[in-house]
């Protein structure tokens, strides 16, 4: 396996790895992970679908890209959606290859680029407060001198310096205070106790997207759910090339024998329909774990029933656990999945409004007509005076294929799970449905006594995740393994609890990168993977990003220090006349 960037490689054809038609793979989970990596196996390694097997747990795939229409609570169920950008390079690498169910003829990249071409993410209220007022300084970072530096300092700092340490370990008051820190955390689910070392990565890995944290224009979406529109398209690709899915299968242990100086699976345990079995694994049974869930356990409520706050250790950190007591090299799960603060963020609803009283109220927040079939808040509206820290989102509507003309879908979610609310005086996960789409139209500016009214008359279904936010747990190196472990023959981890160079969790890019280096190793596919987008490594990326950082200041207006000011002033003495000198006046730093 190897890196590449630029195209030389990116249209490369790879040679049919040798013996690959003696080979099978034995995928765990459905989630897109899996998926990818089934794709890659077919593509890219020119193994027959047949030979390739995904076991899931549910009798659905998707993961934890999910949307449904639930025929019991007659409502629609989303936990999420994953934010995307154009430089999610294995992903558009992924989905150049899949062909799209609307459209035909066309691939969901092709669908993907056109939509967004012609109905561009902008939010145009990205925080509110005071019910429905905009903030006053949205779009400012308000960043002190001293919170920058503390940026710069972080990035700075290598990985090995930041094991086991937190956000709030390496970051003042001022920087928490900060609207750049507020932007943040609500765009990425970050809490002040979350790793230092992933927010080190996400500083890294999108420094590019400082200018645009405001108003959420780098961001890209599908036109309907991501279930309905990347992960239905990606199962019947594979269906229809034999790949076979078995479901209500739950793997319990994968047993690898490590004599001889390897690691060879030899035997997948497992319970398929409530009957136990097992599968014995020859060397040229390749196998695939997406090890840990965000999603694993979640319990959902109604507009009268919280969701239960009690559930059961789920199969697939049941599965990594059982790995891990056989090998450190297979990471150490108890880091995400235990432990877990009661303030994190556990809880998301689905609001489905049947009618358009709340219309008139989104339309003066967020200046779009819901309606209109264009994307409403292009990611996340926040409401920083919410005890919750809650926030809401609005796709483009329908956000399902069968929604009907006068529903409306609202998700919401909350960062802080421990406290009680501003309108409804209980925590997140003490409120049913009703009591949560009452918080949000309260800090919506709905009068008082029509909210009960609106609350009533809309489906809410509460979500109760309590593993969401265990991608961000602080870690040490090793936590996570390796995708391929070292002399591993057999084995391999996929998806965000496996560990890759450089790129971020919580991201739809590191499920898919995971599995291509999977593949790409475990086959030796001849083709080179495309690296994580260098952006740190642009000094004009850098300039525009220190720019914004400093709220569009020019180097001379910076709040700084006598000496470091003359410093500056002698620097660009020096640089007069040079190339840089046009890009410092190119990204506006003089």
């Amino acid at each position: 396996m190897h890196y590449s960037n630029g195209n030389y490689e990116a249209f490369v054809h790879a040679s049919k790895p040798k013996d690959v038609d003696k080979k099978s793979a034995y995928i765990v989970g459905s989630g897109l992970a899996s998926l990818a990596t089934a794709t890659f196996l077919l593509r890219d390694a020119q193994m027959k679908g047949e030979k390739i097997h995904i076991l899931e747990e549910l009798s659905l795939p998707g993961g934890s890209m999910d949307g449904i229409y639930d025929q019991v609570k007659q409502s629609y169920i989303i936990r999420g959606g994953r934010e995307m950008e154009t430089h999610f390079e294995t992903l558009w690498d992924l989905f150049r290859s899949i062909p799209s169910l609307d459209n035909p003829g066309e691939t969901v990249l092709d669908e993907f680029y056109r939509l967004n071409r012609k109905d561009p993410s902008f939010s145009k209220t990205r925080v509110i407060v005071n019910r429905g007022e905009e903030l006053p300084t949205d779009g400012q970072l308000l960043l002190t001198p001293k919170a920058v530096k503390e940026i710069v300092n972080l990035c700075l700092t290598p990985e090995r310096d930041l094991q086991d340490k937190k956000i709030n370990e390496v970051f003042s008051r001022e920087f928490f205070e900060s609207n750049f820190w507020l932007y943040w955390a609500t765009m990425f689910a970050f809490e002040p106790w979350a790793s230092a070392m992933e927010m080190r990565r996400y500083l890294m890995r999108f420094v590019q997207h400082v200018a645009t944290l405001k108003d959420l224009s780098s961001l890209r979406f599908t036109k309907y759910n991501q279930y309905e529109s990347l992960i239905l398209p990606m199962v019947k690709f594979l269906k229809d090339h034999g790949v076979q899915f078995h479901y209500d299968t739950v793997v319990n242990n994968i047993i690898v024998n490590r004599s001889n100086g390897a690691k060879v699976a030899e035997e997948i345990k497992m319970t398929e329909n409530g009957e136990e079995k097992s599968i014995k694994l020859s060397p040229d049974d390749l196998v695939f774990v997406t090890n840990g869930s965000i999603t694993e356990s979640t319990t959902y409520g109604d507009n009268l029933h919280p969701a239960d706050e009690h559930h059961e250790f789920g199969a697939s950190w049941q599965l990594w656990k059982n790995l891990a007591a056989q090998d450190s090299d297979f990471g150490h799960p108890e880091k995400f999945c235990e432990n877990i603060p009661k303030a994190n963020w556990v809880m998301s609803a689905t609001v489905t409004f049947k009618n358009d009283d709340i219309v008139p109220f989104i339309e003066k927040i967020n200046k779009k007509d819901p309606h209109s079939g264009s994307i409403v808040t292009s990611g996340p509206t926040t409401i920083k005076d919410s005890n919750w820290m809650l926030g809401y989102s609005i796709s483009r509507q329908p956000h399902f294929h069968k929604q009907k003309p006068n529903e409306l879908i609202v998700w919401l979610y909350g960062l802080y799970s421990d406290t009680n609310g501003n309108y409804v005086k209980k925590t997140m996960p003490e409120c049913n449905g009703i009591e949560l789409c009452e918080e949000w139209l309260y800090h919506m500016g709905v009068p008082d006594e029509k909210i009960s009214e609106m609350a009533h008359a809309a489906v809410t279904i509460p979500a109760h995740m309590p593993y969401i936010t265990s991608y961000f747990m602080p870690r040490a190196l090793g936590d996570r393994p390796k995708v391929v472990p070292e002399k591993s023959k057999n084995l391999a981890f996929i998806g965000n609890f496996a560990e890759t160079e450089r790129d971020t969790v919580f991201t739809t890019e590191y499920s898919v990168r995971t599995a291509m280096e999977a593949v790409y190793t475990l086959l030796d596919i001849d083709r080179g993977i495309p690296e994580v987008f260098a952006s740190a490594f642009d000094v004009r990326m850098l300039m525009n990003a220190m720019y914004y950082l400093n709220d569009q200041k020019k180097l001379t207006e910076l709040d700084l220090p006598l000496p470091e000011k003359l410093a500056i002033k002698g620097m660009l003495k020096k640089v007069k006349g040079t190339y840089i000198e046009d890009l410092l006046k190119e990204y506006r730093l003089m």
